[in-house]
């Protein structure tokens, strides 16, 4: 059965004709809002150093910018490409032959093509690393999962192979339970979410926020305060 994945079309899209990415440096001028957003998400996450206090340096602000600033840029990304999964599979579905079905696919492919080839050549390296994080935590699904579905197990194979080069890996998955990364991203998206700065979607397998800050809260306690508990 001929089926439609938006997914692995926009992902082969950016590793086949964006170069992967342009090196581009991040501007770090500081806003208001960036402020705003950076200080919110330190009262809720949890850091702490070996005597007990929680500090945060010039570097540390700074690294948390430029994360804030990559995943205010490719989740909307990531939104799309979920929405987009789900309704073109509706639509699909009505559709009764392959003909159908493929000829519908191509109108809609050269349409994503000329709409998000230019945006997508914008994107950073680490971009489409956080991107990749991104689409996992809205699907469920890996890149690599979904070009191979949708393409071939082939495509699947030389793209990732080509990715890797610019240390992109496709199989990356999102797991804020076990990647201080992916924790610092959920805590980013669940303050731009409440802030309304980005319209929310739930990840395809929920995560209660609160229940993951605290587990990184016991995670990074002193051993001497651990075993107090």
């Amino acid at each position: 059965m001929f089926k439609i994945k938006f997914t692995c079309f926009l992902f082969f899209l950016f590793f086949s004709f964006c170069g992967f990415g342009q090196v581009k440096k991040d501007s770090l001028v500081m806003t208001a809002q960036d402020s705003s957003i950076i200080y919110s998400m330190e009262l809720r996450e949890i850091i702490v150093s070996p005597d007990g206090v929680t500090t945060f340096n010039d570097e540390e602000r700074k690294a948390k910018l430029i994360l804030k600033r990559r995943i205010f840029r490719v989740y909307p990304y990531a939104k799309l490409t979920a929405d987009k999964l789900t309704q073109m599979n509706a639509t699909m579905a009505k559709l009764k032959t392959d003909k159908e079905k493929k000829k519908y696919f191509k109108i809609v492919e050269k349409y994503l093509e000329e709409e998000f080839e230019p945006r997508l050549k914008k994107l950073s390296r680490k971009d489409g690393q956080i991107l990749v994080k991104l689409i996992h935590r809205q699907t469920g699904t890996s890149t690599f999962d979904l070009i191979k579905e949708y393409k071939s197990s082939w495509k699947a194979f030389w793209a990732n192979s080509a990715a890797k080069m610019f240390s992109i890996d496709l199989k990356t998955e999102y797991k804020p339970y076990e990647v201080m990364e992916d924790y610092h991203i959920e805590g980013m998206l669940d303050t731009a979410f409440q802030l309304n700065q980005l319209i929310k979607q739930e990840a395809k397998i929920p995560i209660n926020f609160n229940q993951l800050n605290g587990y990184w809260s016991n995670k990074t306690k002193p051993k001497s305060e651990a075993k107090q508990d």
